[in-house]
């Protein structure tokens, strides 16, 4: 299963990245107004989060002594390079620690802020967290690109297009051929089989 979870935090990562390549380091940096989050802002609070909740994750509380989760929404990146730095960090903590999850382990219990919960529901809630401050991160940066942005997905009017190139590269045999839906797929299948 943990090869799933990867899978999935790798496309969210991704879309992070590929909308990272399209921006200056002024717009990384800008905000619409003094109560709004910079797209570097939402990176070092999900970079701080994502090294609070999964450093020694399963022997230690999610939420570390030495986070200070009101810190991260004050820019401290002076440098694009800074923020992609602090933005890597955070993953490779993620990836790190989902590396360490097992069939043995998935329903241990762990905690966060002292509330339980086990390994498969800590990493559903990041799994929900994370992709939500990525849908910021591209929503800020495709009304800063406006008419030169790149699509990170199916282009606009080119759904049926789409469709077709995934018929063909799929067949009709397999549905949900999509990267972010695997829900009749045999992996997934496999993976809730009763036992």
């Amino acid at each position: 299963m943990k090869d799933l979870f990867i899978k999935r935090f790798l496309y969210y990562k991704e879309l992070g990245d590929k909308s990272f390549t399209q921006l200056s380091d002024e717009q990384l940096f800008w905000q619409y107004n003094e109560e709004s989050n910079s797209i570097a802002i939402i990176v070092n609070h999900i970079a701080g989060n994502m090294l609070s909740r999964w450093t020694n994750f399963l022997t230690e509380d999610g939420e570390k002594d030495w986070r200070n989760q009101d810190s991260e929404f004050i820019n401290s990146f002076k440098t694009k390079a800074e923020v992609l730095k602090y933005w890597e960090k955070g993953w490779d903590c993620l990836f790190e620690a989902l590396q360490q999850i097992t069939d043995d382990n998935i329903n241990s219990t762990i905690y966060i802020r002292g509330e339980v919960h086990s390994v498969l529901d800590a990493v559903l809630r990041q799994l929900a967290h994370y992709p939500y401050h990525i849908g910021q991160i591209v929503y800020i940066a495709k009304m800063m690109k406006n008419n030169d942005w790149r699509t990170l997905s199916i282009a606009r009017n080119k759904s049926a297009d789409f469709n077709h190139e995934m018929h063909s590269k799929f067949g009709s045999g397999q549905e949900n051929s999509s990267p972010v839906c695997f829900a009749k797929s045999d992996e997934v299948r496999d993976d809730y089989k009763p036992e």
